[in-house]
């Protein structure tokens, strides 16, 4: 791969975030119904997180389900738990087996219970594996996180457990899903589309943005490639003056 040769193993982010858009399309396309297209999703996923391990970046974060989608028809709400579902029952030994530790952000107790079980065994048995650590936002979104990051503060704080002027930019995303993780400093999304969509909307704060007019299904490994090189390529300033008007 050519442009696997033009990463810099040493400017890779910590941590990665994807909006994986386009499935229904990329089914539209090919006279398939959408659930053909989140299948083949799952393999794009399965993709991505192999090389992204393989590079070495310690975080891959990805919105598989948000909060507004269980406003989508029923039959396809219903094909997307199954089709998650089998997703973790296929790929969780070779997760395993790869040193992947996989953590799952968002409402998981609105989930079916069969998925939520196998989840919660997903997540225990790879807890202490020490590879890439793999986000799934499922019935996920980013103001229920900062909603939710809230009310456990005010309880710590009327249990006596946390004293008001503790809480600053260093303690509260301690209380967010992603815990003590790194924010993405890459936030990737497909199909073209060009908004977050209530995605870690705390956390991207200083994110650099990627948007590829390629669907999900077709997120290959170049193209995530050129995504890297995009991002190696920027001056990271983070509110900081540039070093070029000094």
């Amino acid at each position: 791969m050519l442009l696997e040769k033009e990463i810099n193993i040493e400017k890779l982010p910590q941590h990665v975030a994807i909006i994986m858009d386009g499935n229904g399309r990329w089914a539209k396309a090919r006279g398939q119904i959408r659930l053909f297209g989140h299948k083949a999703g799952v393999q794009a996923v399965k993709r991505i997180l192999q090389v992204a391990g393989k590079l070495g970046i310690k975080y891959l974060t990805v919105y598989a389900f948000s909060t507004e989608n269980w406003n989508r028809p029923k039959e396809e709400v219903s094909g997307l738990m199954s089709i998650l579902l089998m997703a973790v029952e296929s790929e969780l030994k070779e997760l395993h087996a790869s040193n992947v530790k996989l953590n799952v952000i968002g409402e998981i107790e609105k989930l079916p219970k069969k998925v939520k079980q196998k989840i919660d065994e997903a997540i225990k048995l790879t807890k202490n594996n020490s590879g890439i650590t793999f986000n799934v936002a499922i019935s996920y979104s980013g103001r229920w996180e900062i909603i939710n990051a809230a009310k456990r503060i005010a309880e710590d704080v009327k249990n006596n457990n946390l004293e008001i002027d503790k809480i600053d930019e260093e303690l509260f995303p301690s209380y967010l899903a992603t815990g003590n993780m790194p924010d993405p400093e890459l936030l990737i999304r497909t199909s073209g589309e060009l908004r977050v969509s209530n995605y870690l909307l705390y956390q991207i704060a200083y994110s650099e943005f990627y948007f590829t007019d390629v669907f999900w299904p077709d997120f290959s490994e170049e193209e995530f490639y050129k995504a890297l090189i995009s991002y190696q390529n920027r001056e990271i300033r983070r509110g900081q003056i540039s070093a070029e008007t000094k």
